[in-house]
């Protein structure tokens, strides 16, 4: 039975920050769709957007407008991910996706749909994914389509600005690095070898539309499922909010997992305020 979205704010409990309480959860909902954000990552070392009441950390991240509009902007842009991508490309796996492959083997997800951009859920053998914004591991040429791996682009990149091979600084969020203060205008930016079009990162930038097939796949699983985890994430972007919203609009209960205040908040039948790997360790 379904039922409206106010009707399970005024069923849902209060959260209850305990992980056998999430374990009992999981027990009694054998079909989940699961939902993870930045959250599941940190734990691997990558920097996460948004402190405990949900707003941002830094400032926030290029527009797709401002990146395909201005020079100076992609200049900035692929001169932070030169530095950043050393660490980020070697990334690993942590319990929190390897718990969650642990779901997987046991059949127990319709599909886990992530925000993140890291790969970090197939590199811990998971293979019901959907990376809703993409994946940084590859470019895109944004005149004829082809794709290129990350890594492959931070050679030419490298071989264009090698006096940029010795600077360090800070990760930031999505494998840049925070490099205020530099002089961006000489930074060269390879184009496409095989059009002279420009690159991008194969995601989804603030201002760009989700593919729509991605959204109608992550749809159907959801309605397939009896339950939704979310694994670290506010929920503040409408791009992952909405499975949440559709998930209460079904009636379908929902867990989340996250460190600070979620937007979902209100629709929760459960909340855990721990770390991912920590609220998660009892599926290893």
């Amino acid at each position: 039975m379904a039922f409206p979205v106010s009707a399970i704010i005024r069923m849902s409990s209060v959260p209850v920050p305990a992980s056998g309480d999430l374990a009992a959860f999981l027990a009694g909902h054998r079909r989940l769709f699961v939902l993870t954000g930045a959250g599941c990552s940190t734990a691997s070392g990558i920097p996460d957007y948004r402190d405990a009441d949900g707003g941002w950390k830094r400032a926030q991240p290029v527009t797709y407008q401002a990146f395909m509009g201005e020079e100076a902007t992609r200049r900035r842009y692929w001169a932070r991910s030169l530095v950043g991508w050393r660490r980020f490309g070697r990334a690993l796996p942590n319990d929190a996706h390897h718990a969650l492959r642990r779901l997987e083997e046991q059949e127990r997800l319709t599909l886990l749909v992530t925000q993140n951009v890291d790969g970090l859920h197939q590199r811990a053998g998971s293979r019901r994914v959907v990376d809703l914004h993409g994946r940084l591991d590859q470019v895109r040429c944004m005149a004829c389509e082809r794709r290129f791996p990350r890594q492959d682009f931070q050679q030419r990149l490298l071989a264009l600005n090698p006096d940029w091979a010795a600077l360090d600084a800070a990760d930031a969020p999505d494998g840049d690095a925070d490099l205020d203060g530099h002089d961006f205008t000489g930074f060269a930016v390879p184009p496409c070898p095989h059009c002279g079009g420009v690159f991008k990162p194969d995601v989804v930038f603030f201002g760009e539309n989700v593919p729509r097939e991605r959204v109608q796949r992550a749809m159907q699983a959801l309605d397939e499922a009896d339950a939704m985890l979310v694994v670290g994430s506010s929920l503040m972007v409408f791009s992952g909010y909405r499975f949440a919203h559709a998930a209460a609009r079904a009636g379908k209960p929902i867990a989340a997992v996250n460190l600070g205040r979620t937007r979902a908040d209100p629709l929760l039948a459960l909340k855990v305020e721990r770390s991912c790997a920590e609220a998660l360790a009892f599926l290893l």
